[in-house]
C-alpha cells in the first residue's frame, strides 16, 4: 500500500490507450491511492465514463459547466482535493495545449488552474511522437516543471512499432509511488546483486538455493525511487525489472563476480548493496554431459571448489563503494552477523532467517553496525527495502 492516504485525480484523454486508464486506476487504488476520474469529450468515445466511475466509486467529470460542484467551478475544485494530476494517456493533441497554455474543456483547464503537481504519460502513434513540434512541446513541459512518463516502445493500434506506446498500468503506479518518495539518494549510483545463483553439475543438474530475489529487486526499486542511478547484477530469477533500473543478469556465482567488477572497473559506484544468496562453492568436475545413474552403481562423487567472495573483494577495493552485506542465517542471526559483518571489513549488514524469507512477500531485519543491531520487524519486502534505503542515505557521507 505505497500509495496509501494519496488523492490521484486520473485525467484521460483520446485514444486507444484508453483503455489502459481503466487497468491503472484499478492499480492504483490496489497500492492504497483514491482516484478521481476526469475525461476529454474524446476519451468517451473509447471507454465509457461508467466505467471509470464504476472502478473507482466515484463520479467522473467530463464537462466544464458541470453543476455537481457546489460552486460550479470544477476546474479549481477537483485539483484542489488532489496530491497529484496525471493524465494517461496523453495524446499529441492535449500536450500540445498543455505546451501552449490552452484551455478549452474541462481537463485543460484544470491543468491550467491546478493546485498540485502534473504528471503525463504520452500516447501516440511513432511518427506523431518523433515529430519536431511534439519533440518541442515535451521538452516545453519539461521545463515547465511536467513530469513526463515514458513513452514505451512496442506494438502500437496502427500496426507500426515503435516509440509512442503508453507505458503500462503497473509501470506507471510504480512511477507515481516514486515521485512522492523523498529523494535521498539523488545524484548516488548503486550496484547490487539480487536472487540465487546456479552452479552446474553437469548440462541439466545443478545446485542452487530457495532465494526468489524479490528482496534484492525491493532493495533496487527503493534505491531507484530515492533518486539513485540503480544497476542490478541477477542470478537466475523471474523477478520484473523495476522501472529505470539496469539490470545484467547472470547464473554462477563467478559470473556474478565478474559482471560486479566489471561495472566497478567501468565507472564510480556510491553504495553496493550485496543481497544475492551466491553459492558458496561450486562443482570443479562439472560433467559435459548428462550423469547417467546405473543400477545397484554408486552416485557419482562431485568435488568442490570455493566461489570468490564478492562482498569481500569489493569491500577491500581501493575504490571501494559504501558496502552493505547481506547475511541468510538459519540460527544465531546476531552473533553470525556481526562476525560476518566484521569478517567481510563492511559498514553495515542486513541479517535475516534464509528459511523463513525465501520466496515469500514478508521477511523481518536486523541492522547490524559497529555499534549493535537493531531490528526491523516483520513487513512487506517493499516497506522494508524502503526503510533500509533511509538508514543507508542517513549513513553514507556527503556528496562533495
Amino acid at each position: 500500500m505505497m500509495l496509501e492516504g494519496k488523492r490521484i485525480l486520473l485525467g484521460v484523454t483520446g485514444g486507444v490507450a484508453a483503455f489502459k486508464a481503466a487497468y491503472l486506476a484499478r492499480e492504483l487504488q490496489r497500492r492504497g491511492a483514491a482516484v478521481q476520474v476526469a475525461m476529454t469529450e474524446a476519451a468517451t468515445h473509447f471507454v465509457g465514463a461508467a466505467t471509470f466511475q464504476a472502478l473507482t466509486g466515484h463520479p467522473v467529470f467530463t464537462d466544464q459547466w458541470d453543476t455537481r460542484i457546489d460552486n460550479g467551478m470544477a476546474h479549481i475544485e477537483l485539483s484542489r482535493a488532489a496530491d497529484a494530476l496525471l493524465i494517461a494517456p496523453a495524446s499529441a493533441d492535449f500536450l500540445a495545449k498543455l505546451a501552449n497554455g490552452l484551455c478549452d474543456d474541462l481537463l485543460s483547464t484544470l491543468c491550467l488552474a491546478r493546485d498540485c503537481p502534473l504528471l503525463v504519460a504520452p500516447a501516440m502513434n511513432l511518427q506523431m511522437w518523433a515529430h519536431p513540434a511534439t519533440q518541442r512541446n515535451v521538452a516545453r513541459l519539461r521545463e515547465d516543471g511536467v513530469t513526463v512518463l515514458g513513452p514505451g516502445s512496442g506494438d502500437q493500434a496502427c500496426g507500426e512499432t515503435g516509440d509512442g506506446r503508453m507505458l503500462e498500468a503497473e509501470a506507471l503506479a510504480e512511477a507515481m509511488q516514486a515521485f512522492f518518495v523523498p529523494k535521498r539518494l539523488a545524484g548516488r549510483r548503486v550496484l547490487l546483486t539480487a536472487g540465487p545463483t546456479f552452479e552446474p553439475i553437469d548440462p541439466v543438474r545443478g545446485i542452487t538455493n530457495l532465494s526468489s530475489g524479490r528482496m534484492g529487486f525491493a532493495v533496487a526499486r527503493a534505491c531507484r525511487q530515492a533518486g539513485a542511478e540503480v544497476v542490478v547484477v541477477a542470478g537466475p530469477s523471474g523477478q520484473p525489472t523495476p522501472l529505470g533500473v539496469r539490470r545484467i543478469d547472470v547464473t554462477t556465482a563467478e559470473q556474478m563476480h565478474r559482471a560486479v567488477m566489471g561495472q566497478l572497473d567501468a565507472g564510480r559506484f556510491d553504495v553496493f548493496v550485496a543481497v544475492a544468496a551466491v553459492a558458496d562453492w561450486r562443482v570443479a568436475n562439472y560433467s559435459a554431459s548428462k550423469l547417467k545413474k546405473s543400477e545397484g552403481g554408486a552416485p557419482p562423487a562431485l568435488e568442490f571448489a570455493q566461489n570468490p567472495d564478492i562482498l569481500a573483494t569489493v569491500a577491500r577495493r581501493p575504490d571501494a563503494p559504501w558496502c552493505v552485506g547481506f547475511a541468510a542465517e538459519s540460527e544465531d542471526l546476531e552473533a553470525n552477523g556481526a562476525a560476518k559483518r566484521k569478517r567481510k571489513g563492511v559498514p553495515l549488514l542486513v541479517g535475516n532467517i534464509g528459511h523463513e524469507t525465501f520466496g515469500r512477500d514478508e521477511n523481518e531485519l536486523l541492522l547490524i553496525d559497529a555499534t549493535g543491531s537493531r531490528r526491523l520487524p516483520r513487513a512487506s519486502k517493499d516497506s522494508l527495502a524502503a526503510e533500509l534505503v533511509a538508514e543507508i542515505a542517513a549513513r553514507l557521507p556527503a556528496l562533495p
